[in-house]
């Protein structure tokens, strides 16, 4: 019992330490669950937010792009395709994959017969294969651990998926799903979807490489071509 009630009373010290600071200014509310991270699990945390935040952008992106997508879904509205598609309690696993995830669901959206919500196929295997190389976790411990390997085979995934999503047309020429758009005398390339998958890609790799360095571990790097690269292997957890 003295111990517990040495550790509320340590808690709430803290608590009230991290709301002082200079008249005026408002500081960060300490929160308990912080004692039980490390350096690296707050970064992680970070990294994790910031992808999770440019796949949301896609999203809305690509549904404003393609508006005929969301419209397959049976909702009213854009805003609430996106909301219901985002909903972490789907585990990012939709109806218009059927059994299909992570990158076979990506394939799935951008192969010629699919007739579902592309959109929705293409997000849904892009964020359940992030889910799974962060551990199927959304914030993270001091026991909790990452693979480089599975962060960084993700990244050169959202390489091959930006090159598909880019490229990939139907019997006509036409591209399956409009995302950039290039450059005309009348309008200036829109390369905004490339910078989020880009941002995505850096942050992956920087997490990579600093859960590797402080593990003394290797990653084994890949070097392809967009064009007929396959996949690399992201694993659930069993």
């Amino acid at each position: 019992m003295k111990n517990l009630a040495g550790l509320v009373m340590l808690t709430a010290l803290l608590n009230g330490c991290a709301q002082m600071g200079e008249a005026g200014k408002s500081m960060p509310v300490f929160e308990p669950k912080q004692l039980g991270k490390s350096d690296i699990d707050r970064v992680a945390d970070v990294h994790r937010r910031e992808i999770f935040s440019s796949l949301r952008i896609l999203t809305e992106k690509l549904y404003r792009r393609n508006p005929k997508e969301w419209k397959k879904s049976g909702h009213p509205t854009l805003e609430a395709t996106r909301e219901h598609l985002l909903d972490p309690r789907t585990g990012w696993r939709v109806p218009e994959t059927g059994q299909k995830q992570g990158t076979d669901a990506i394939l799935l959206a951008l192969s010629t017969d699919y007739q579902s919500d592309r959109v929705a196929a293409f997000i849904a295997g892009t964020g359940g294969m992030l889910n799974i190389a962060f551990g199927e976790k959304t914030e993270f411990f001091m026991f909790d651990s990452l693979d480089p390997q599975k962060l960084y085979n993700s990244a050169r995934n959202l390489e091959i998926a930006a090159w598909k999503l880019a490229n990939a047309r139907d019997a006509e020429g036409n591209l399956l799903l409009l995302s950039n758009e290039i450059a005309n005398p009348q309008q200036p390339a829109n390369l905004s979807f490339e910078r989020e998958f880009g941002k995505m890609i850096g942050n992956l790799d920087l997490l990579s490489t600093m859960i590797a360095d402080r593990g003394n571990r290797n990653i084994v790097h890949v070097t392809h071509s967009l064009a007929t690269a396959v996949f690399l292997p992201v694993l659930a957890i069993k």
